[in-house]
């Protein structure tokens, strides 16, 4: 068991150091988190938690509450922008991963990870209203500098400190201060959610657009939100526009993207409605920040987005930013030495992480859709297997999942893990 005096501050509590502090207490340490906002609140929009973001929420205990606040991913179907599908998968245990896939409000699981890290560590173990603004190491120690709401500035002092500060990190920036600036990719994300109908299986993510103009992402993250009997849907565009704040709660409307859909007729869903009906719009640039070479400095060491920023795509930043706290936790419980221990971290995770950072700059699997809209030269199809036949989408689908550490059950036996659902043909 680990010393329990090794002093250890996490600074933010957003879901990777909210899950660090979890890990590490399971572990036998007993950190303190450090956030800026005097109150946590439940804000953002929906993530798709991938089938080991869940195995991570299980490895916690919180698999029952997760599943209490979530939506079990059942298909997953892509369409061209007139509405013609193109390809459809089965999600998580229905395809015959061991896990499930859910879709969540970022805001709940926030709060979810934060009740339990009071319940389990006590409500001395986060700090609110304090941000850190640098640091200093020491031989075995680093100090924190931080900053309160009215200016007060204050020191502490710990064996390890954990940046997990987001895609806006002072201490990222203090750590690599000559790296190079954030660049716009000329793609603007607008995030929204619709109070509606079920669609669908009722665990259906559909993926609609020509990634050339703009391209949509819609599923559902609450059923039976807050006892209306409608579901809590959220949808996602991405379109081209002038840059704007890197900010998560930046406000926005659809009418710069509305008359990409004129023509989307899909049997689920009325596109053009969803949109229109929208509770809130947010708007998010995609920001290119460039892969690190190390995480770690001294006693400060960097996780999640502070660490590795990708395009918010897939669900992968926030289940990779989960993950960093597993990892972290289980090498400084088993290694004497801490500077090994974060070597180990950074050994472990540094390069493939950075490899999916750099592959979500891409397209991943969304590329059918581009693929169907060169192929057809824009135009309606009208048999979707000589445009792309099902063998080439389920390699392209197959190599991406690999990629992110979820090889696709079956296909290295030849089975053909992707169909075509009986609206392909109509």
């Amino acid at each position: 068991m680990p010393d329990s005096s090794f002093d250890i501050a996490i600074i933010g509590a957003g879901p990777a150091g909210l899950a660090a502090a979890l890990r590490l207490h399971q572990r036998g340490f007993r950190p303190r988190i450090y956030e800026a906002v005097p109150e946590l609140k439940p804000l953002g929009v929906g993530i798709d938690v991938k089938v080991y973001g869940t195995k991570e929420l299980e490895d916690l205990g919180l698999l029952e509450e997760f599943r209490a606040i979530s939506v079990d991913a059942k298909d997953s179907i892509f369409y061209n922008k007139y509405g013609q599908e193109i390809y459809a998968e089965l999600c998580g245990v229905h395809m015959g991963y061991l896990h499930e896939q859910r879709f969540v409000h970022r805001g709940y699981l926030q709060m979810l990870l934060y009740r339990t890290v009071l319940e389990r560590l006590g409500q001395d173990s986060i700090v609110h209203g304090v941000r850190c603004v640098g640091y200093t190491n020491h031989d075995d120690k680093v100090t924190l500098d931080l900053v309160d709401h009215d200016g007060q500035r204050t020191q502490v002092t710990a064996d390890l400190a954990i940046a997990a500060d987001g895609i806006k990190s002072a201490l990222r920036q203090q750590m690599h201060p000559h790296h190079s600036e954030p660049v716009y990719s000329g793609i603007t994300m607008w995030r929204g959610t619709t109070l509606m109908e079920p669609f669908g299986s009722g665990g259906t993510i559909l993926h609609i657009g020509a990634p050339q103009s703009s391209s949509m992402i819609v599923y559902p993250i609450a059923n039976d939100f807050e006892g209306t009997g409608k579901v809590l849907v959220n949808w996602v565009v991405e379109a081209m526009r002038d840059e704007s704040v890197e900010d998560w709660n930046q406000r926005g409307t659809v009418d710069e993207v509305m008359h990409y859909y004129d023509e989307c007729d899909i049997v689920h869903l009325d596109v053009q409605k969803l949109m229109r009906d929208a509770r809130e719009v947010y708007l998010f640039p995609l920001i290119r920040h460039e892969p690190l070479d190390t995480w770690t400095d001294g006693r400060m060491i960097l996780i999640g987005d502070a660490a590795h920023a990708m395009y918010p795509r897939g669900g992968n930043g926030a289940c990779q930013a989960i993950v960093d706290g597993g990892v972290l936790a289980e090498k400084l419980a088993t290694t004497d030495d801490v500077s090994a221990a974060l070597q180990a971290f950074e050994n472990q995770r540094l390069k493939a992480v950075n490899g999916i950072v750099m592959a979500h700059r891409g397209e991943g699997y969304e590329v059918i859709r581009r693929m169907v809209e060169d192929r057809t030269g824009g135009k309606r199809f009208t048999d979707i297997e000589q445009v792309l036949p099902l063998a080439e989408a389920d390699a392209i689908f197959s190599k991406y999942h690999a990629l992110v550490g979820q090889p696709r059950p079956g296909f290295e036996a030849g089975d053909t893990t992707g169909f075509r659902t009986e609206h392909a043909y109509r």
